[in-house]
């Protein structure tokens, strides 16, 4: 029996040495049923789900670079902005939730400190990415973890967790690069990789959420992320993971879609 053991030991080592960095992330975009399958049978390195991360907030900063250095794309993201918080604010205002005078004096201090941007906006803006990433990346982790383990009936911890909602975050970077590229080719900046964003849709009424939850990029992580809790929590039902990913992904974006409908002054937070 300790032959056997000796005998598995170096192939595990071997597996984890051939599944190299560059290997992982071409297995999260093109294979990533293979991939997962592989790391369920080897233990979980930190550095599989903190580097995707990393990575995105890396991302992130270089669209919040290009979109402050860029004059027309700044010029055009302050004027949808402001036009979305006038929006929400006259609302807000309407159902009594706070005067016009007070509507107008957060309008001039948003514009004002829009349009001064310089480095110190740069520099809170990575720090604020920086915090968020990180911030939902464990609780997010933790709402899956309960979902995989007590829902769906999976094997696992709070690590296997973290690698397989963490390693997807890969087709993340690849969706910030898409919305880089779509913002220099048409001069503005885009929200999300979805068809309610290129059509120029608003995000308002049942509709227009319905239109900005068609994004093929968000659509593919949520699905691999499904894979990835399927193989790492020992199942084999693999669709049933993938329809309760994205099922939950879809239902929280409908609650909080109607809560920011009810207290319009949200969707100044991003709600």
């Amino acid at each position: 029996m300790d032959e056997i053991q000796n005998n598995e030991e170096p192939i595990d080592e071997l597996l984890d040495e051939e599944l190299g960095v560059t290997d992982k992330i071409v297995g999260v975009l093109t294979e990533p049923s293979d991939l997962f399958q592989k790391l369920s049978n080897l233990p979980v390195k930190t550095m599989d789900w903190v580097l995707p991360l990393l990575l995105l907030i890396v991302a992130i900063i270089a669209m919040q670079f290009i979109t402050s250095s860029n004059p027309e794309i700044k010029a055009n993201m302050i004027e949808q902005q402001m036009e979305r918080f006038e929006k929400n604010m006259q609302e807000a205002v309407d159902k009594g939730q706070m005067t016009q005078q007070q509507a107008d004096q957060q309008l001039d201090m948003i514009q004002e400190q829009m349009e001064k941007g310089g480095s110190m906006q740069l520099i809170f803006g990575a720090i604020g990415a920086l915090i968020m990433v990180f911030l939902m990346f464990f609780i997010v982790s933790g709402v899956f973890l309960l979902l995989a383990k007590f829902a769906l009936g999976g094997t696992g911890d709070y690590k296997n967790s973290m690698l397989a909602y963490g390693l997807p975050h890969y087709i993340g970077i690849v969706q910030i690069i898409i919305m880089i590229v779509s913002a220099i080719a048409l001069g503005k900046m885009f929200q999300d990789t979805s068809i309610g964003s290129y059509m120029g849709m608003e995000p308002e009424g049942i509709v227009g959420w319905f239109m900005h939850k068609l994004d093929p990029l968000s659509i593919w992580f949520y699905s691999v992320v499904g894979i990835a809790y399927a193989k790492l929590f020992k199942s084999d039902d693999t669709i049933k993971y993938i329809i309760a990913i994205l099922g939950m992904w879809i239902g929280f974006s409908l609650i909080m879609h109607f809560i920011a409908q009810a207290f319009p002054f949200l969707k100044m937070f991003g709600m």
